[in-house]
């Protein structure tokens, strides 16, 4: 997909994603050695973002895996319709067994989930597995199998081949530690909050027509909000977030008046809004 780290960086851009060298570099590697790439992070970074993007400049369909706790093989790889398979089965009331049971497992009674759809047929796909750490651990192994050799094995119709392997991103908040031998078989990025100058353009970038200078103040508050000890950081969304409303407001300066009034587009918990609405100083910021 991508030629060069530059090239990463260009076409992301060009998709509103402006990545930072190591983000580009580790996208890169992805596509040239055919691995998937494991991103972890706090929320709000980027990291689904960057899945969306590299599908829409690689022109690939992007397949999504959204994981949760109780996600099972029937949600994640592909299952039987059991309800056109109970009719099938009550329109030929005279066949035998053995003729229903050849018709009724076939392509027309199975439901391909995420992890089947990607690496079937032949258009370029990015699977993207979200939230990981959410998934049980029996999952994981199931994912081993697949991104080990890009096949799934359905036992009516047999194997399944990746015939153009899909760039995988799984994406991970760290909420749980993912087994080592996950880990090996991905290269590993780690997205965290970004440095102020890229901060301010992703602003500038995201909310048109925002002035230079309130983007400014927007991320330098919003790093000084990240370094008090709050229940949860402001992540990059919520500085976006920010900025759209004090556009809307009409707001053209951070005033203690404004920030009060509109602390809970950054902040989502109460007592972190009391903490900061007693220790923030707009003026030594």
């Amino acid at each position: 997909m991508f030629t060069s780290v530059d090239d990463v960086s260009a076409r992301l851009a060009e998709a509103g994603y402006l990545a930072s060298p190591a983000i580009a570099t580790t996208v890169f590697l992805a596509d040239r050695l055919g691995k998937p790439l494991l991103v972890e992070g706090p929320a709000g970074v980027g990291k689904t973002e960057l899945a969306k993007a590299v599908a829409a400049v690689g022109g690939a369909e992007l397949v999504r895996l959204q994981c949760y706790e109780g996600i099972d093989e029937s949600r994640a790889l592909y299952e039987w319709n059991h309800a056109k398979q109970l009719l099938r089965i009550s329109a030929g009331r005279d066949e035998s067994w053995d003729e229903a049971r050849t018709d009724i497992f076939s392509e027309e009674f199975l439901l391909p989930r995420p992890l089947l759809t990607a690496i079937r047929g032949d258009a370029r796909k990015v699977l993207l597995i979200d939230e990981t750490d959410k998934a049980d651990v029996e999952v994981e192994g199931l994912l081993l199998e697949v991104l080990s050799d890009f096949q799934v094995t359905v036992p009516e119709l047999g194997t399944v081949t990746a015939t153009h392997r899909p760039f995988v991103v799984l994406t991970s908040n760290a909420s749980r530690e993912l087994s080592e031998a996950l880990r090996r078989r991905c290269l590993f990025l780690h997205i965290g909050f970004p440095e102020e100058e890229l901060e301010r353009r992703i602003v500038r970038l995201k909310v048109p027509g925002v002035e230079e200078a309130l983007a400014s103040s927007v991320v330098r508050v919003v790093g000084a909000l990240r370094a008090m000890d709050l229940r949860k950081a402001p992540s990059v969304a919520e500085t976006v977030d920010w900025a759209r409303t004090l556009l809307a407001l009409g707001a053209d300066t951070l005033d203690e008046t404004v920030v009060r009034e509109t602390l809970g587009v950054v902040l989502k918990h109460q007592d972190d809004i009391l903490k900061a609405a007693a220790k923030l100083d707009l003026d030594s910021v």
